[in-house]
């Protein structure tokens, strides 16, 4: 049974440089360049930024902040993934000691962007690696494709003993930025922000005691079967013709029936519950930057996405993590007490609810 866990070693999480930040202005700036967008639509957008509580440190892409987000090239695409993908890709080798040719799976998993040759081709000619690695790219899948990545590992695991294996996290958004005036549409472009994540994972019992997490349950569920499930986050196009993501109101109705089904699997194998939700975490691969995770610990990780999918993973602590990663610098003013809370947008822009706006 040994040869079957799956260990994590380490994994190296993407910082944009600070020439990507979407601080308030920034992000002004582009929903002004919209013209499709009138009064209702800016207040809808506030109001969605609002909400989403996005402040002043996230990151957007290149093309999308010099203004050239009705325009994205191939080109674009790729410098967007590859500083990402090599970013992480280098560090997390360097940090570990693991070359690549060691490298006997390679997973890449990325939403919107499926180029020929694949990603994980690009990977394996960047780092020149071995050719008969087992290498897959996954697509479509939304934000649980980095579950269904882990799961896959997983179970070829069982097929692959003494194997080291690196998943690759991430999505494209410069080439996906929607310039429509749809409100369900441009949820997307409020919610989405640049980010990726490279793990290193085994199943050699020899570097258990170097492993940072052991993979302990992995449950997967798909509700695609019902229509209105499928069609509450899908792509599209508008009736103007710009693509887009369509996120609708049926999808906190599939979100809570999925995960619902999903923990009714999960839960009898992982009580006591207690333990279960100590900590529970959704930006997927961020968890160790507060330093706070202690050996023993167990960790639930809650991913939903298009299909509708969701899929869960419960890890547990192998050895107390305490070396922070590329967010640790910003970590310490999060979360924000709520008496203390000034969100940005509103504070600046709150002046386009003024009524005396509608004439």
């Amino acid at each position: 049974m040994r040869s079957h866990s799956c260990y994590m070693l380490a994994y190296e999480c993407f910082k944009a440089t600070d020439d990507r930040k979407l601080d308030t202005e920034s992000c002004v700036k582009i929903v002004l360049r919209n013209k499709n967008l009138g009064l209702d639509q800016y207040r809808f957008l506030l109001q969605t930024m609002v909400n989403s509580g996005l402040g002043e440190e996230t990151y957007g892409p290149r093309n999308v902040l010099a203004g050239r987000e009705e325009t994205p090239t191939l080109m674009e695409a790729h410098e967007e993934m590859d500083e990402i993908m090599f970013g992480t890709l280098d560090n997390l080798f360097s940090k570990t000691g693991v070359s690549p040719p060691d490298i006997d799976i390679l997973v890449v998993d990325v939403s919107l962007f499926s180029p020929s040759p694949s990603l994980t081709a690009r990977i394996v000619n960047r780092y020149k690696m071995r050719d008969n690695i087992k290498s897959f790219s996954l697509s479509g899948m939304g934000c649980s494709a980095s579950m269904v990545a882990i799961d896959l590992v997983q179970n070829l695991f069982k097929s692959y003993k003494n194997a080291f294996a690196v998943v690759v996290s991430s999505e494209t958004i410069g080439p996906h930025w929607y310039c429509g005036k749809e409100n369900s549409m441009m949820l997307s472009n409020c919610l989405f922000r640049s980010g990726g994540c490279s793990v290193l994972l085994t199943n050699k019992p020899c570097l258990k005691h170097k492993a940072l997490m052991k993979l302990k349950h992995s449950v997967r569920t798909n509700i695609g079967s019902n229509d209105e499930a499928y069609g509450c986050c899908i792509q599209i196009e508008d009736q103007q013709g710009y693509n887009g993501f369509l996120l609708t109101r049926n999808l906190t109705k599939a979100a809570a029936k999925a995960f619902t089904m999903n923990l009714k699997v999960l839960v009898p194998k992982i009580l006591p519950i207690r333990e279960l939700i100590r900590f529970t975490v959704i930006s997927i691969w961020y968890m160790e930057a507060k330093k706070r995770l202690k050996k023993g610990d167990k960790i639930l990780m809650i991913s939903l996405g298009a299909g509708f999918m969701c899929n869960n993973c419960v890890w547990e602590v192998m050895k107390d993590l305490g070396n922070g990663n590329v967010w640790e610098h910003c970590m310490d003013r999060y979360p924000i007490p709520r008496k203390n809370m000034i969100n940005p947008f509103a504070d600046k822009y709150s002046w386009i609810n003024d009524e005396r706006l509608n004439f």
